[in-house]
């Protein structure tokens, strides 16, 4: 490559890193000042850096999408900030591509008007938020953290308030504190993190969030640091039955509760994307389902959907969790007193039985088992099913990609297709479970799948999301989803 050739690439792209610089403020306006979330093909753009911007682009032509150019991208916020919409959750990349087929004469400003015409209002300026408070503060409760953090920038929906946990030492709030600060798998906190000791708080990114100090899930006043109406999060995993979980009910503040573990019968799991509808206004505890449920449960759906399950088994390769061993010793669960970090270890799991609470059509069709094994985190589902149709490989990796972008499952599913990817790529990721295309089998009416899945970040995604439907917070999505079989039929 010569010299001018080196140059014309060289500018090229920093004229591209200057013209993402310059969306930033856009995309912050948006989400602060109107509420507005925006997205490219589902995948966050608020709170990125530039490069975190154009890798967002990129991985709309590595996809095999539209390719979306960042003057596109800039078009449709700045006249977004012209029309000020309510609170939303807006895909650009699809708004684009709306605009570009809608022809060259269209103006931009009139079609979003008509796009986002059925968009609430702008929430009122005294309009308070719902209070969080996270029982526990684990793998999962310091994610949810980080989380609620990340998106408390309108103050409008989710407002962590508080975490309640057993005091472990004399300087457990400094310690509290660094590990929402640092975490060895999912990197340092994106802010910062400091603590007021002499009132038990930390304060995370101008969030202050109490700690409070109680091993009795009855017996907390949370009124007394004005929190009124909350849901509680119970990530302790010690009561998973309407009996325990009721004892929060009983402290003054406590609205709801949300179990962040499969919950005993009678209790409802949880899939946020497939039974979320079915949360009512009474349902004053609910479950968020596991991990494992959260990351099959939309692809069976989508299987069935096109080609019918009539059973199949589920094999999940799942990371090592706090309830094993470091070093062999006592345990009361069979294998798993062997050492973790040495060992794969076969356990049972009852994700494939849960599927059937979110899932009706899944009663009886399936059986798993599982092996946990020496990785801190991302876990793979190995799905074994017969078909009702017959499918081929590249017709069944066809119809995830599309479903992974243009369906109502998008935020749950997503798609990739790398001879090189492995576990730690998926580390942070905020969909529920992503297929590995190239490593899907067809044969006929026999199908296997391999769906990798974020056990504790991908999860913690999908417990938000079932918050935030709880707090009646979850944002209009735009442009209106479309069922992928009708996209295939037009496309």
């Amino acid at each position: 490559m010569s010299t001018t050739d080196y140059d014309v690439h060289r500018d090229a792209w920093v004229a591209r890193e200057e013209l993402a610089e310059r969306l930033i403020p856009l995309i912050g306006r948006l989400y602060r000042d109107h509420g507005v979330v925006t997205s490219v093909h589902g995948h966050r753009i608020i709170n990125l850096s530039a490069m975190g911007v154009i890798e967002a682009h990129e991985r709309v032509r590595q996809l095999g999408h539209q390719e979306l150019s960042l003057e596109q991208t800039r078009a449709v916020l700045e006249a977004l900030l012209t029309i000020e919409p309510g609170p939303a959750s807006l895909d650009v990349a699809r708004l684009a591509a709306e605009l570009d087929a809608a022809g060259a004469d269209v103006d931009i400003e009139e079609y979003l008007r008509d796009e986002l015409a059925s968009l609430p209002g702008a929430a009122p300026e005294q309009s308070r938020g719902t209070d969080v408070v996270l029982y526990g503060f684990g793998r999962i409760g310091r994610l949810l953290a980080r989380i609620l953090i990340s998106h408390a920038g309108n103050d409008h929906g989710l407002r962590l308030r508080a975490i309640v946990v057993r005091r472990g030492s004399s300087n457990d709030l400094v310690k509290r504190a660094s590990l929402l600060s640092r975490d060895s798998v999912h990197g340092t906190f994106p802010g910062t993190v400091t603590v007021d000791e002499d009132h038990d708080i930390i304060i995370a990114n101008g969030t202050r969030i109490q700690v409070i100090y109680s091993d009795d899930p009855a017996s907390t006043d949370y009124t007394k640091y004005g929190i009124r109406d909350a849901v509680v999060v119970d990530n302790t995993g010690r009561w998973r039955d309407a009996e325990g979980l009721s004892q929060h009910l009983q402290s003054p503040g406590v609205a709801r509760v949300l179990l962040t573990a499969p919950g005993k019968s009678p209790l409802k799991n949880i899939v946020f994307g497939i039974n979320h509808d079915t949360i009512a206004p009474d349902d004053l505890i609910l479950s968020a389902a596991s991990c494992t449920t959260n990351a099959i449960t939309p692809v069976l759906k989508a299987i069935d959907e096109a080609y019918g399950v009539v059973r199949g088994h589920v094999e999940t390769v799942h990371s090592f969790t706090n309830d094993q061993n470091l070093t062999d010793n006592f345990h009361k669960g069979d294998r798993r007193g062997r050492s973790a970090v040495l060992n794969m270890v076969i356990t049972e799991t009852g994700a494939a039985t849960a599927v059937a609470k979110a899932l009706p059509q899944m009663e009886g069709k399936l059986t798993g088992s599982s092996i946990r094994v020496p990785t801190p985190d991302v876990s793979l589902a190995i799905l074994n099913l017969t078909l009702e149709q017959p499918a081929t490989k590249d017709e069944v990796n066809d119809y995830l990609r599309r479903v992974s972008l243009h369906s109502k499952l998008r935020q749950q599913i997503d798609y990739v297709e790398s001879p090189e990817v492995v576990s730690t790529d998926f580390v942070g990721s905020h969909r529920a479970g992503i297929v590995d295309g190239l490593a899907t089998i067809a044969d006929d009416k026999n199908m296997v799948l391999y769906v990798w899945y974020d056990n504790e970040y991908g999860y913690s995604c999908q417990v938000i999301r079932v918050l935030e439907h709880m707090a009646g917070a979850h944002p209009v999505v735009l442009p209106a989803r479309v069922d992928v079989r009708l996209a295939a039929a037009t496309a």
